[in-house]
């Protein structure tokens, strides 16, 4: 049986610095066959843009500010995410016997093993088909519809991901909401100008009662370790990895000029 490494961050993190771990497991990776799992959470309520997207096409910059809502730059693509009251994943990887050498067919494992975890909790989940044109080339946020291969509830998005592949190293991060967030990321997002709506749902909706952070971490390790078969070994960063993290945080994830080179 394979031993995956699992970190499990339950305190609240400032988002520059979820960043720059999840971009340190990443560069991490030899070709040597490895992976490892982290789930995190988030002090403030904060904003992730995709690495390509322009800052105020995409986000109320000053409704930001005025509400402490913080903005991170993601070192994957995707669209904006607001993460608040949220279990977020990362999956880094070189693996290419379990995930493949291509991001939609690891994408579309990594989701079928997520679903295992929210089978756990009662919930009757589905992969979604392909999102319209409009989502795909336009500016609106990651939980206004879903996508090809992301899990849905009913219809709605209750997992939102975006993966980083290099070669047979890649890393995939994303959010699953606790609870409902609809009218903030509307405000922060253009939603409401642009006649759209949040097609999102929480696991506490879904569920129709309360999930926190660690009963929801602890169904979707028992869900990864069943799907894929093998053991998750719970370790944490030693001073010399977060020494390495503190200094990608400094250059990278905590400085303007990564965050906002074209606003």
């Amino acid at each position: 049986m394979k031993e995956w490494d699992l970190i499990i961050d339950d305190t609240l993190l400032d988002g520059s610095w979820n960043m720059a771990v999840d971009e340190y497991l990443y560069q991490s990776l030899t070709e040597e066959a490895h992976t490892i799992v982290r789930f995190y959470a988030w002090k403030n309520p904060t904003v992730s843009l995709g690495y390509s997207q322009k800052v105020l096409e995409v986000a109320d910059v000053e409704f930001c500010k005025k509400h402490g809502i913080d903005i991170v730059r993601r070192m994957t693509g995707g669209k904006l995410v607001l993460h608040h009251k949220e279990v977020t994943y990362s999956l880094a990887s070189s693996d290419t016997e379990v995930f493949t050498a291509t991001l939609g067919d690891s994408y579309r494992i990594i989701s079928e093993a997520l679903m295992k975890g929210l089978d756990k909790m009662g919930l009757t989940t589905s992969l979604a088909s392909p999102a319209p044109q409009k989502y795909v080339r336009g500016n609106l946020p990651c939980f206004s519809y879903p996508s090809r291969n992301e899990v849905e509830v009913d219809g709605k998005k209750i997992i939102g991901s975006a993966q980083k592949r290099v070669g047979t190293k890649f890393i995939q991060h994303g959010s699953i909401p606790l609870e409902e967030n609809d009218d903030l990321l509307t405000s922060i997002s253009f939603l409401e100008g642009a006649g759209e709506e949040v097609r999102m749902i929480s696991l506490t909706e879904a569920l129709g009662r309360t999930m926190d952070f660690n009963q929801a971490v602890d169904l979707f390790v028992q869900g990864l370790g069943e799907y894929f078969g093998v053991r998750l070994m719970r370790r944490t960063l030693g001073e010399d990895e977060n020494e390495a993290v503190r200094q990608i945080q400094k250059d990278k994830y905590g400085n303007p000029n990564w965050t906002f080179p074209n606003p």
